[in-house]
């Protein structure tokens, strides 16, 4: 039988119960290679429930340096029995597959094309521990252990882990330490390196930082200027605003006074957390919630008088699966239509696509910006894959000379010398009006916040020409949204070609890895990252420039190709969709799998490959 061999490239996977804290184990099985200077992209994939189901956490481990789930599994460390026989599927031919032997198994609970390695993790933990507790938890130690030396991974990196994560608490420290040693000590005494994987020290991670990109977006909305934050707790968005609360305390203290700088409130739902940030906006206070598809669900009134009032408001969406309560817990990019049209009525709304961590932070402090400059919702497009999981990335770099833009806001020596105000009214062309804040000036500058149609002097009126003026004013306003947002990133084929591609978000770190797969076949492919809706003119250029465009995203409805075909009246056989909406990551397999073989389908009879 064939082994997989392969050093510093292959695919982790732990099977394991929801609530039995392998989580901690199976993510410092990650940060040891991690240490050891190989790049890791690990994933957690787990139950809705708090105990009980399965939950799976997968590792990629590759020096090469891609960041995205590559599709399927070369050593899983199966410890449900309840999803053997799926976890048994998943590994590929060659591979190999870690159980714990206490309990004998029938031959038919094995592959015949997959390497078995028992060790009695069970058997070890009951003749060591008398605590059922200390019993669970160590086994997982104990496996981690044991993949250390069938891997060759640094024991003295994961002990530095142990150091870290219990400081000050010795007995943690030397108990864990102890079931380290046991499971390599088994190992070590019974098995004669039964398997062809190795991690071997690099130094292939440089000056990247591993975080998530919920804490990323957090330390964003820090760094750009949010003193309020209203949120109400769902997943996968809740670690955000905690994150955002621990930064606060960290940063927005004042050393001498040790007064808070910052409000941040838990409200009873999503409706009142998002009326509180549009309360905030309205008083000149820079606001955020965070939130996830069915918050965004309960807020759409209070985000469509944000857009009617044009009140500055910044929403972070943290996707996951869907509709309704969907899977609370899986990964999707499916609320793009109900946010770049929230509300009822016509509204269009600035959505940002960051792709990892480091975008996180840029997108969440740019969209302050953004919603102050244009006065109106902006989103943060993540989901639970950035959100939730760590990530290398980029470390975060902040210009210590920026200002935060505040916009058009007329202040008291303005209203004194004459200047005309009225709150809604466009004196510059763009479809932005000036505004003022509460308590400006004792007589001029004030104006009544209307939800209803008003004319630019913010009086009620229900005059037709008075609402289209309006109408067509923040139709105006769109169009200058397009010279402010974050602009697209072309990656060119290294030949002509008249296939495109438009990915955005989590997609691309699998879709970067699928584009140099095709490449490696002769299927050459332009490619266009977006970053932000609208889509400025040159989203436009591409798809023109090409005879087909995949657009890839991970929903079932393609709703990022119908916002491509509605904003530019595009043909909508020019697009083809390429849709991945399991709630699991999208691989790269997937995308390279789909877009060849559309692409050989539209190749010249005479079945040349074409490249050119």
């Amino acid at each position: 039988m064939t082994r997989i061999q392969a050093v510093n490239d292959f695919v982790v996977k732990f099977a394991n119960v929801n609530g039995s804290g392998s989580a901690s184990a199976n993510e410092l099985f990650a940060k040891a290679i991690l240490r050891m200077g190989v790049p890791v992209s690990p994933r957690n994939i787990f139950p809705s429930n708090i105990q009980g189901l399965p939950t799976w956490y997968e590792v990629r481990v590759c020096e090469a340096g891609w960041l995205g789930r590559r599709g399927g599994v070369d050593l899983m460390v199966a410890m449900n029995p309840q999803t053997w026989d799926a976890d048994l599927a998943e590994i590929e031919p060659g591979g190999y597959l870690l159980y714990d032997s206490s309990k004998p198994l029938p031959a038919s609970k094995f592959r015949d094309d997959v390497h078995a390695i028992g060790v009695p993790l069970t058997e070890i933990c009951n003749a060591t521990y008398d605590d059922a507790r200390q019993r669970q938890l160590f086994k997982n130690i104990m496996y981690v252990g044991a993949l250390s030396v069938l891997l060759e991974i640094d024991p003295d990196e994961i002990r530095k882990l142990f150091g870290e994560q219990f400081r000050g608490k010795e007995k943690l420290v030397d108990a864990n330490a102890k079931a380290l040693q046991l499971g390599r000590e088994y190992v070590e005494k019974h098995l004669a390196h039964p398997i062809g994987l190795r991690v071997r020290r690099s130094d292939r991670v440089g000056d990247r930082i591993f975080v998530d990109g919920n804490s990323a977006a957090a330390l964003g909305c820090v760094y750009g200027g949010a003193t309020v934050c209203a949120w109400y707790p769902i997943t996968p968005s809740s670690s955000l605003a905690e994150a955002f609360q621990k930064y606060c305390q960290k940063y927005r203290v004042d050393p001498d006074s040790g007064k808070h700088r910052y409000a941040i409130i838990q409200a009873e739902d999503e409706i009142a957390s998002i009326g509180m940030v549009v309360g905030a906006g309205w008083n000149g206070t820079r606001a955020f919630t965070a939130t996830s598809g069915p918050g965004v669900s309960l807020m759409t009134e209070f985000i469509g008088l944000a857009y009617m009032a044009e009140i500055p408001v910044t929403i972070i969406d943290v996707q996951r699966g869907g509709p309704s309560t969907g899977m609370p817990t899986r990964t999707q990019q499916a609320d793009l239509l109900s946010c770049a049209f929230a509300s009822h009525g016509d509204t269009r709304h600035v959505l940002l696509f960051p792709e990892d961590p480091h975008e996180c932070f840029e997108h969440a402090a740019a969209a302050l910006d953004l919603a102050d400059r244009l006065q109106t919702p902006v989103f943060v497009m993540t989901d639970l894959d950035i959100g939730m999981n760590q990530r290398l990335c980029a470390p975060f770099a902040w210009d210590d000379a920026r200002r935060y833009d505040r916009g058009k806001v007329m202040g008291a020596e303005e209203l004194d010398a004459g200047c005309e105000f009225g709150r809604y009214l466009d004196v510059d062309g763009d479809g932005i009006p000036y505004r003022t804040w509460p308590g400006t000036h004792p007589t001029r500058g004030s104006f009544f916040t209307r939800g209803t149609t008003k004319d630019a002097y913010a009086r009620y009126s229900e005059r037709g020409p008075d609402y289209v003026y309006n109408m067509q004013r923040l139709l105006r306003k769109w169009e200058t949204a397009k010279t402010l947002v974050p602009p697209p990133v072309l990656r060119r084929a290294t030949v002509p070609t008249r296939f495109g591609a438009i990915y955005f978000g989590s997609t691309a770190p699998a879709m970067d890895e699928a584009l140099a797969m095709l490449a490696g076949e002769g299927v050459a492919i332009d490619a266009l990252r977006l970053r932000a809706f609208p889509f400025p003119d040159a989203v436009r250029e591409f798809i023109e420039s090409h005879e087909v465009v995949f657009v890839v995203e991970q929903n079932r409805d393609a709703q990022m190709r119908s916002l491509l075909v509605n904003e530019f009246g595009l043909d909508p056989a020019r697009l083809q969709p390429v849709l991945h909406y399991d709630g699991t990551p999208i691989t790269a397999r997937f995308i390279a799998r789909a877009i060849g073989e559309r692409v050989r389908l539209r190749q010249p009879t005479s079945g040349k490959q074409e490249v050119a």
